[in-house]
C-alpha cells in the first residue's frame, strides 16, 4: 500500500508517517518512481507507535519495541523481551511523578484544613498560606 493508503488505514497523517520513517521506526520499500510502498503489517505497527507515543514514549523509546510492534496490541499483549526495560523506565518515572503530585496535593489539603475559616485573607493571610505550600 502507498503512504496515503496507509494514512488512512492507520488513523495518522502522512506526516506523521514520514516523521516516524525518519526516526527509523518504519521502513518502507521505495518503487522505482521513489514512491513508499508498505505491506499490511505496516497499519498494526503504525498504530501501535502511535499508541506507545501516547502513552508518554519517546520516538527512542520506542525503538526498542520494533520487534514487536506487528503483533496486537503491544501494550496488551505478553510482554515484549526487548520492551521491558523501557515499560519499567516509564512504570519507575511514573510512580515518582504520582508521588511528587501526591505530596503537592496533601500540602493543598493541609493549607486548605488551616484556613478553614472563611474570611477575606489580607496579606498576612496570603504570605500565611504560601508558607503552608512550601516542602
Amino acid at each position: 500500500m502507498l503512504i496515503g493508503e496507509l494514512a488512512r488505514a492507520s488513523g495518522v497523517t502522512i506526516r506523521a508517517l514520514r516523521y516516524y520513517e525518519q526516526q527509523n521506526l518504519l521502513q518502507p520499500e521505495r518503487t522505482p518512481n521513489g514512491y513508499r510502498r508498505y505491506d499490511s503489517s505496516a497499519v498494526t505497527k503504525v498504530r501501535n507507535i502511535r499508541l506507545l507515543l501516547s502513552n508518554g514514549f519517546t520516538a527512542q523509546d520506542v525503538q526498542g519495541f520494533l520487534p514487536c510492534l506487528d503483533d496486537g496490541d503491544v501494550l496488551l499483549g505478553p510482554a515484549c523481551p526487548p520492551s521491558v526495560e523501557a515499560v519499567s523506565r516509564k512504570v519507575a518515572a511514573l510512580e515518582e511523578r504520582i508521588a511528587e503530585l501526591s505530596a503537592v496535593r496533601d500540602r493543598l489539603v493541609e493549607a486548605l484544613a488551616g484556613n478553614a475559616t472563611p474570611q477575606r485573607p489580607g496579606v498576612a493571610g496570603q504570605q500565611k498560606f504560601r508558607a503552608d505550600l512550601r516542602p
